[in-house]
């Protein structure tokens, strides 16, 4: 394993600990700010908003510049940003300093993606993909529990103020371990680029990573609240449950991508989409009885990731045939989609929370879910008729 990889894996853990870290700590910082806890559920969608803003725009705006110091530029910006979360006087600049973080994490994972699938053989594009998410999984196994944990007995400002420390070690491995040299294409103009929205067969890609991934955050968006309100947990069972759920998380990463590699990625999706709508729907029936809800995180988080190695490699197969002169942004614009996802399934899920109750965002989520694994067997068709043709 080529050690610049896990250098983007190093970076990827300390951006996927700040995004998911604060789900958490939504009831602490509701109560400590004042605020509601839809309202609170706003700083997971302005974050994901701030990375469907920065995938594509910002990817776009710097192709000419040297991989390596825009990655140091990224980590820079993650840390400034988590450092203003730390020191956020109110709502409103919390809300800020999300989106700056969400910016950084935009563009990092548009152009992490191509230089993994560049530092590895293309056979095993799906699983460097795969590994340099690892890093998002193990923040779930690891960063996330222990962020929730320091956030209800210290406060929530102490975990962003950890994560920031997170930034600057990414910060130093990028610096010690990504080649200078990383080709890269030379970018065509903007517009040119976001020619690649444009292309039908690419959106078809970024409705279903849009709705396969945000499906599953109408309910994991709340789901702390689920588990204390609902399953009777309490706040330190809860850091129990969800490591529990960031190790099945880092499982169902690694096989989805080996999945993708050897079956291809519409038909892992399609599996993985079909498990992740039952688990869903079964969560609605389980989350009263402890050990059952338990056991039902622990499957949902097998499949909840597992469908991001085949949603990122098919997007730059895509690309590569449709839009060949932009595969960074078709690329970015993926990460994009799986933000408007986090971002749509936590607004939904928060409407849902005030006006029908917790415990129908995990039904709602599995239709959202099923509509995804619909477009992915229709793309399967698609490129099945243009192979025949071709």
């Amino acid at each position: 394993m080529p050690i610049a990889l896990l250098a983007l894996t190093v970076s990827a853990f300390a951006i996927g600990t700040t995004e998911f870290v604060i789900v958490g700590l939504l009831p602490t910082i509701a109560g400590d700010l004042g605020v509601s806890l839809p309202s609170a559920g706003l700083l997971v969608s302005l974050y994901a908003l701030g990375v469907a803003v920065g995938a594509p725009v910002l990817t776009a705006l710097s192709g000419r510049l040297p991989r390596k110091f825009l990655l140091l530029a990224l980590m820079a910006l993650f840390t400034v940003g988590n450092l203003l979360a730390w020191q956020a006087p109110g709502y409103e600049t919390l809300i800020a300093a999300r989106i700056l973080t969400g910016l950084a994490h935009g563009v990092f994972f548009s152009i992490g993606s191509t230089i993994a699938t560049s530092l590895v053989a293309r056979e095993k594009a799906a699983s460097a993909i795969a590994i340099m998410f690892t890093g998002l999984t193990v923040a779930l196994v690891t960063g996330v529990p222990l962020g929730t944990f320091v956030g209800q007995h210290f406060g929530w400002r102490a975990t962003f103020l950890a994560v920031s420390l997170l930034g600057v070690l990414a910060f130093l491995s990028s610096l010690l371990f990504i080649p200078g040299n990383i080709r890269h294409q030379a970018p065509a103009s903007l517009l040119r680029q976001l020619e690649v929205l444009t292309k039908p067969r690419l959106l078809l890609v970024y409705a279903k990573t849009a709705l396969g991934y945000g499906g599953s955050f109408i309910a994991f968006t709340f789901l702390v609240p689920i588990l204390q309100d609902v399953s009777g947990f309490s706040a330190n069972a809860v850091s129990l449950v969800l490591l529990v759920y960031g190790v099945s998380v880092a499982a169902g990463n690694i096989w989805g991508g080996k999945l993708a590699d050897r079956h291809g990625p519409i038909r892992a999706l399609q599996v993985i989409f079909l498990l992740l709508a039952l688990v869903l729907f079964t969560l609605t029936f389980t989350a009263s009885h402890p050990w059952l809800a338990l056991a039902t995180v622990m499957v949902w988080g097998a499949v909840a990731f597992g469908n991001v190695p085949g949603l990122q490699v098919y997007v730059v197969q895509q690309a590569e045939r449709y839009a060949p002169h932009a595969v960074d942004v078709a690329s970015g614009l993926n990460i994009a989609a799986f933000n408007i996802g986090i971002a749509g399934g936590a607004w939904l899920g928060g409407r849902i929370v005030a006006d029908a109750g917790l415990m129908n965002t995990p039904w709602v989520g599995a239709l959202v879910v099923l509509a995804a694994l619909a477009i992915t067997t229709w793309s399967g068709r698609l490129d099945r008729r243009t192979l025949a043709v071709a």
